[in-house]
């Protein structure tokens, strides 16, 4: 269903995860979708207003509401995501305290990082249990091409704010990394080398296997199989699983640090309504 014909909630789910298993999804952003990113892959389609400004976008109270008439079904963790950029909502450490207090799970947050030079950012997001932060690329190049961002977010300043968050942050850290392409040899390098110096507790390693709506839809939250998704998409071309194994191998053989994988196979269910399979140049 489109934004018109949807009744906006914001919880969701419960989603089939395969970083946290069973997840129930909090939306802080609302039905108009708002990022400072506008990712090429973006599993909402495209981002309908970019910001980097934080502000109140939905009520504690309203997602209390939400939450106290939801049916709490057997849930492995309450993850923070949605419609955008969660730590754009001034909110997020209120929802995140109320999401441990109602339904006794762990917490997540998905973040692009693009705010953590913002020190109560920081303190917001000390409340989840794991928060995963987006790094897709390391060269300027390929950062724009791929996050496409607004004017004014730089990836070096993600990379200073990710280590001050990894100082202070006391609960599971990881990077999350979505491949569109196999990486260069200096470009897997580099990425190690800042993995070393930061030292997150596990790397995320994903490729799109996700259709990407060709209009903004709230369904897309979820992960519907094919005959469940009514709206158009466009299929992006993962890579092939060996190259995520790689270099996940080499990820773990240099720096110790744990790498996960997608659990379903990469190539598996093809959407209902493909209107073209493209392949993103990186």
């Amino acid at each position: 269903m489109s934004n018109a014909n949807h009744t906006f909630s914001s919880v969701y789910g419960p989603v089939n995860s395969w970083r946290f298993g069973r997840s129930l999804g909090i939306d802080p952003i609302g039905p108009v979708s708002t990022c400072s990113f506008n990712c090429v892959y973006c599993q909402l389609g495209e981002i309908q207003r970019q910001s980097s400004d934080r502000e109140l976008f939905i009520s504690t109270e309203q997602i209390q509401r939400d939450l106290a008439n939801f049916i709490l079904w057997d849930i492995d963790v309450v993850t923070v995501s949605g419609s955008g950029e969660p730590t754009l909502a001034l909110n997020l450490g209120e929802i995140l305290a109320l999401a441990k207090t109602f339904t006794q799970k762990p917490t997540a947050v998905l973040t692009n990082g693009s705010l953590l030079t913002n020190a109560q950012v920081r303190a917001d997001l000390a409340v989840a249990d794991h928060v995963s932060v987006k790094i897709d690329a390391i060269s300027p190049n390929r950062f724009q091409r791929i996050n496409r961002p607004m004017a004014g977010v730089e990836p070096w300043e993600i990379w200073t704010g990710l280590q001050d968050l990894r100082q202070e942050y006391r609960g599971v850290l990881a990077i999350q990394t979505m491949l569109l392409s196999a990486w260069n040899e200096q470009e897997q390098a580099d990425y190690i080398a800042l993995l070393q110096e930061l030292m997150p507790d596990e790397v995320q390693l994903n490729t799109p296997t996700r259709p990407k709506p060709l209009a903004p839809t709230m369904d897309a939250r979820g992960n519907h199989t094919p005959t469940e998704r009514p709206y158009p998409v466009q299929s992006l071309k993962p890579v092939a699983q060996e190259v995520l194994q790689a270099f996940g191998d080499r990820i773990r053989a240099v720096t110790g640090i744990a790498v996960r994988y997608p659990h379903v196979p990469l190539m598996s269910q093809q959407p209902m309504v493909v209107h073209r399979r493209v392949e993103v140049e990186v």
